[in-house]
């Protein structure tokens, strides 16, 4: 006969097996599962002014601050599977030698949003239906993206503000042409690989429909009142307002 311990392992191997086969059958499912993902993202407002963007910059440079509007259903990426997406919008623009360097892409705000069955997260936007009272779900609705009653996946921003400025390598980011908001977002699930924001149409899986907006960066906040005064110096309007009649 075989020891106890033996029949431990035995029923312990056959049990990771059963596991394993279980997970893959899951996570291969997902598959059959159609996504048919679609926004609107458009840009409301972007300033670039010249400062220090983080209170531990060493020095002075150019930054731009931008707002947008985004309008989002993803509620096909949420399925038996899913445990939560991460959601984030990108500003890509060229660099100053395209030749040579490749553009230029920073995260300007993010979020994750959850499944009904998933833990909260200190960046976690909860869903109104996660709340169990009215005092907290008065105080978890309050600038969350969700609109009353909507299932995970729906967002909806008006003139959102960023969570990050952009700064470039160079320290100027004026006037730079050919830019781009982009939203992307990570499909984590609970067991599998993660799925990635996909722009083209796999078997039932169709790419993203919108997201993306074009613009250009402006000049530099201030700039033409600079370039006015040191104009009306360089012609003798402080001299001449200083001098005796």
């Amino acid at each position: 006969m075989h020891s106890s311990l033996v029949r431990i392992q035995n029923v312990f191997g056959f049990f990771t097996s059963v596991a394993f086969t279980v997970a893959a059958a899951i996570a291969v499912s997902v598959l059959l599962s159609p996504q048919h993902p679609s926004a609107s993202l458009q840009l409301r407002n972007v300033q670039v002014v010249k400062g220090r963007p983080h209170y531990y910059s060493t020095k002075r440079e150019e930054y731009a601050h931008i707002k947008f509007d985004l309008d989002a259903d993803l509620t096909s990426l949420f399925n038996w599977n899913t445990k939560q997406v991460f959601l984030y919008i990108t500003a890509s623009y060229p660099s100053t030698s395209p030749s040579t360097i490749p553009p230029s892409e920073a995260v300007i705000w993010d979020a994750i949003i959850p499944s009904d069955f998933a833990r909260s997260h200190p960046n976690t936007y909860l869903h109104p239906t996660t709340s169990k009272s009215k005092s907290s779900k008065k105080s978890k609705q309050k600038g969350k993206p969700y609109p009353e009653g909507a299932s995970p996946g729906i967002v909806r921003l008006s003139n959102q503000k960023p969570k990050y400025q952009i700064t470039d390598v160079s320290g100027k980011i004026a006037e730079r042409t050919n830019a781009t908001l982009n939203l992307h977002w990570n499909v984590q699930p609970w067991v599998g690989a993660l799925v990635w924001t996909n722009t083209n149409s796999y078997g039932r899986w169709e790419g993203l429909k919108g997201g993306l907006d074009r613009f250009e960066f402006p000049s530099l906040k201030g700039s033409e009142t600079v370039k006015k005064e040191e104009l009306r110096t360089e012609t003798g309007g402080e001299r001449n307002r200083g001098s005796p009649a």
